[in-house]
């Protein structure tokens, strides 16, 4: 039996290990787009120069090795469902019997002037991407990033600590927009600019001004202001890698369509991580990709992990841990604590927390989790709702089932 797993990002290689640990005499080949495996969220420290391209690599030594896992390096172009094939780039052609694609996402260059076209301007979602950064800005003073995101501002953290020149636009009145609130923003904005960086907060660039040599010089803004820059880098949303996939007969709607077991359409094609548009973090895409590998070594297993809203913020030694929902609808509660290192809040809806942001201490974060999974009833609990612990829930017997003590 030949399993062919596309990408080797944290789902694909999740699934290929366990792949090797449900069939220990199964063939399994990755088709790799990249040079080498890679995390995707320490390629701010590649360009920061605080690690080598080879030691972003997130396996253990010698893993392909260890696991008789095969490598081919190059892009899929094709998927012939019918015949069992992935079709390369280079012609080549690799059958399967089961296969898992976990190409993961793209970045989105907005169609703003030359942004498209001019050599000076990229993303940040692949090694090459960073590798790309890091070649072309080691002359450049100035760099312009574009989208205030976790990627973006990854981006400019990572520059500053070569001493470039960082402005940041971003349309939203606030940075981190999706992520955290105004008053948690404010506190990583105040550290970005101390340490030099510029923002330009509720603008957007309306056109680019390109130089003899097709590169972008200067970028305009919707505000009427020129900004000169030697390099762009785009942080503003990623689209699902399934481009290869038109023509397959594989269904893809904002990413590719699977059912709870991970399964495509189509018999025997799976698909995980950021390609299926379900989740944009690092341990939802692990556990998709083990339950497609455990499903196609016919197992039987749902992927039932809905909560899919959690981000780890650090910069500058600040730490903030978001869960659940950040924005309030109409009718939700709001609580909010705040002290010289802190500060929380907490949004509850009928009763039922649905979202936490911490900021500073963010220990004994797993109880927030839980009440949110679980959706635990706390209305009128009569204590204040950021000192609960575990010791207030009693265990019902059934495993990890704990129930306020009301």
């Amino acid at each position: 039996m030949r399993y062919v797993i596309i990408g080797t990002g944290a789902a694909g290689i999740t699934a290929a290990d366990e792949i090797r640990r449900q069939k220990e005499d199964a063939e399994i080949l990755m088709i790799s787009a990249d040079a080498q495996v890679h995390s995707r969220c320490m390629l701010h420290k590649y360009l920061s120069h605080e690690r080598t391209a080879k030691e972003l690599d997130f396996t253990e030594e010698g893993f392909f090795e260890k696991k008789r896992i095969d490598v081919v390096n190059g892009k899929a172009a094709s998927v012939n469902t019918e015949d069992k094939t992935v079709i390369l780039e280079s012609g080549e052609q690799i059958s399967y019997h089961k296969l898992l694609i976990a190409s993961g996402a793209q970045s989105c260059i907005p169609p703003v002037g030359d942004l498209k076209k001019a050599d000076n301007v990229s993303g940040l979602r692949h090694l090459s991407d960073a590798q790309k950064i890091d070649d072309m800005t080691k002359n450049s003073k100035h760099i312009l990033v574009i989208g205030s995101g976790l990627v973006g501002l990854d981006a400019a953290y990572g520059l500053l600590e070569r001493g470039k020149k960082i402005t940041v636009v971003e349309m939203a009145p606030q940075i981190l927009p999706v992520q955290l609130d105004e008053n948690a923003a404010k506190a990583y904005q105040d550290r970005f600019e101390k340490a030099g960086a510029e923002f330009r907060l509720g603008s957007r660039v309306q056109e680019t001004v390109c130089g003899a040599d097709g590169n972008i010089c200067e970028v305009v803004l919707d505000s009427g202001e020129h900004i000169n820059c030697d390099f762009v880098i785009t942080a503003t949303g990623v689209r699902p890698a399934d481009a290869f996939l038109e023509g397959s007969g594989i269904v893809c709607e904002r990413g590719i369509q699977v059912d709870s077991y991970m399964e495509t359409n189509i018999k025997d094609v799976y698909a995980a991580g950021d390609v299926t548009g379900l989740s944009g973090i690092w341990p939802n895409a692990m556990k998709q990709g083990r339950t497609a590998a455990r499903n196609m070594c016919g197992g039987n297993e749902i992927y039932a992990d809905t909560f899919a809203e959690k981000n780890t913020i650090n910069f500058f030694g600040l730490v903030t841990l978001c869960l659940g929902a950040i924005i309030p609808q109409e009718g939700d509660e709001v609580l909010t604590e705040e002290d010289s290192h802190n500060y929380r809040r907490a949004i509850l809806r009928d009763g039922r927390l649905c979202g936490i942001l911490l900021q500073g201490d963010i220990s004994n974060s797993g109880i927030w989790q839980y009440i949110i999974k679980q959706q635990i009833y706390l209305g009128g609990i009569g204590k204040n709702i950021f000192r609960l612990t575990f010791a207030d829930f009693y265990d019902t017997g059934e495993r990890g089932k704990y129930v306020w003590k009301a």
